[in-house]
């Protein structure tokens, strides 16, 4: 099922929300249509034009966020779904100093990295096999990694989300830079 960007009634993103939730939220009138998808909703009596942005008409207060949590899906998202060591297509998680010589459960330490690196990596340090990272790893900042993090992107979300820091961690994910 697509996923739909909900932004607050100040434009600041909210979060991603299924088409079904978006499609109540517009209907009850509590949000307005900010751009369509182009696929059709049909009902019964009426075609409605399914949402891909959302704008809530009232303000909706957040709580303080506190970190980006570190997840599977978020680490693959902040690292473009490359390996660190080779940019080939990861597919495991590795730490960077390894849990049985110290290293932390964190972003600063966590990485996604192929197969084939994981395994010749094993319970070495980085610099035992001369290896260098392709870039550092960082936890991620700013409101747009809300909805990065969870892996579902829209072009159309993208000029909603970039006052929010959301243009380099796109070209990042989408492979356009290796910085």
């Amino acid at each position: 099922m697509p996923h739909v960007l909900v932004l607050n009634a100040s434009y600041e993103p909210l979060g991603v929300v299924p088409l079904r939730r978006a499609l109540i939220l517009v209907l009850n009138e509590k949000a307005i249509s900010l751009e369509d998808s182009g696929a059709l909703m049909h009902s019964a009596t009426r075609v409605i034009p399914a949402p891909s942005v959302v704008r809530l008409k009232r303000f909706v207060r957040v709580p303080f966020r506190g970190a980006v949590p570190l997840t599977r899906r978020a680490l693959f998202a902040r690292d473009g779904g490359r390996c660190v060591y080779c940019g080939g297509v990861a597919t495991s998680v590795d730490h960077v100093i390894p849990r049985s010589r110290g290293g932390q459960h964190a972003w600063e330490n966590v990485v996604a990295a192929c197969r084939r690196c994981n395994h010749v990596k094993a319970d070495h340090h980085v610099a035992e096999l001369g290896w260098r990272l392709r870039h550092q790893p960082a936890p991620p900042s700013g409101l747009a990694w809300r909805i990065i993090g969870t892996g579902h992107r829209d072009p159309r979300w993208l000029p909603y989300l970039q006052p929010y820091g959301a243009d380099d961690d796109l070209a990042r994910i989408d492979g356009r830079s290796t910085a």
